[in-house]
């Protein structure tokens, strides 16, 4: 069985083609600056010996369906392609960022689907058009092909009541639906279930904190395999400071940008998504910039740092005491997986929880799961590569072989 997982975005196209039955990625890749003249696809393939190559291809489309046209055709090229035709991919998964209340778990597309994923645009208008415009156009490049849904807010709504409820007043929940909802759901999702089979157990039996740290960033409680707090909320800006993006704030600050300086809220909106953050501290939303200055006594980047991961810290404090235990704390993502520096500062102080970690091993490269906590640590530190795409193609999976699409379409 052969999924096909895309992540579409405003202007790119990211894909992963797997092979289920023998376990294996065949292809991966994506594509950027749709709609400009200055296109680029980065494509990698598996193959007949298993070996990975990798193109970069200059290529120039003006609307996403004209990118997935150009991706299946080169998926299906008679000489670097991975599949002789399109009816080889018995699905594909699409990534959905928020489903609102409507969707608490993966499902089949139907034109009802589609209705009500538009109708949570307000929620997240820049994120589902683009995963809409992705649906659409498979549908039509790929017909015979299931389409499956995957929510980013789905893994989060086993949460109770007094952690999704905002203290506001309770008919704009009733009637609009303000609520936190929590994204980065799949990725959570994954890491729980493999720092779960890591220790010799299945997610039930466990209380994890699992922290996602990306240009976007965010943490879960997951407690005994359920999601039962998260740092995002209602959009993707609350909690963590991010790349741009500013996490928590006082919710009175934007009236006094727009009393006192004049500001719209188109102007609050950028400021606050897109100018704050790292890159509003000391002016890069580059991880491994920010640490190559902090090392440069760049004081803006040392500031950075420690406010970054002082925000990590205290988040791991309060879901401790949410949880009651805990058995592991679990990074992931592109600084998760790869910022020692990140790693150690979050961690740092924090023995009176049982969180220990070793500064050599937390030094050392790895590809696999990382156990970078002390031997005497009562609480595991580890590191688990993320894989959401294979998540997205576990689910779809999971769909076909229930049967379950069949009652849907």
């Amino acid at each position: 069985m052969k999924i096909l997982v895309i992540n579409s975005g405003s202007s790119s196209i990211k894909y992963k083609l797997f092979d289920m039955e023998k376990n294996q990625t065949d292809a991966s890749g994506l594509m950027e600056r749709i709609g400009e003249k200055k296109g680029l696809l980065t494509h990698k393939i598996r193959n007949k010996k298993g070996d990975r190559s990798v193109n970069v291809i200059k290529c120039t489309v003006s609307n996403h369906k004209e990118g997935l046209e150009f991706i299946a055709n080169l998926l299906a090229d008679s000489k670097n392609g991975v599949i002789r035709n399109k009816s080889e991919i018995t699905a594909v998964g699409h990534r959905v960022v928020h489903g609102g209340e409507t969707f608490q778990k993966t499902t089949v597309i139907n034109d009802k689907v589609i209705e009500a994923i538009n109708k949570n645009t307000p929620l997240a208008p820049l994120h589902n058009p683009p995963n809409l415009a992705g649906i659409d156009v498979a549908k039509i490049i790929f017909p015979k092909s299931i389409q499956v849904a995957v929510f980013d807010t789905a893994f989060h709504h086993s949460m109770p009541e007094k952690a999704y409820i905002y203290a506001l007043p309770y008919e704009l929940y009733e009637k609009k639906r303000v609520r936190r909802y929590g994204f980065h759901g799949t990725s959570h999702a994954y890491i729980s279930d493999a720092a779960a089979k890591y220790m010799g157990g299945s997610p039930e039996n466990f209380s994890l904190i699992t922290i996602h740290l990306g240009n976007g960033a965010s943490m879960a409680a997951v407690k005994n395999g359920k999601s039962i707090d998260t740092t995002m909320g209602m959009t993707p800006l609350e909690g963590l400071v991010m790349g741009s993006r500013s996490g928590d704030i006082d919710p009175a600050i934007p009236f006094y940008l727009a009393d006192y300086l004049g500001m719209s809220f188109a102007e609050i909106d950028v400021l606050l998504n897109k100018k704050s953050g790292l890159k509003g501290i000391c002016g890069s939303n580059d991880m491994r910039e920010v640490i190559e200055k902090k090392n440069n006594h760049n004081s803006k980047a040392t500031l950075a740092l420690d406010i970054y991961t002082y925000r990590i810290k205290k988040y791991i404090g309060a879901y401790f005491a949410a949880m009651g235990s805990l058995d592991a704390v679990v990074f992931t993502a592109g600084i998760g997986e790869n910022s020692a520096d990140v790693r150690e500062l979050s961690c740092h102080g924090l023995k009176a929880l049982g969180i220990e970690l070793d500064s050599h091993k937390n030094s050392m490269s790895f590809d696999n799961i990382m156990e970078i906590s002390t031997k005497n640590s009562p609480v595991k530190i580890l590191v688990v590569p993320t894989n959401e795409e294979l998540k997205i193609a576990m689910e779809t999976m999971e769909m076909i072989c229930t049967g379950y699409y069949k009652t849907q379409t």
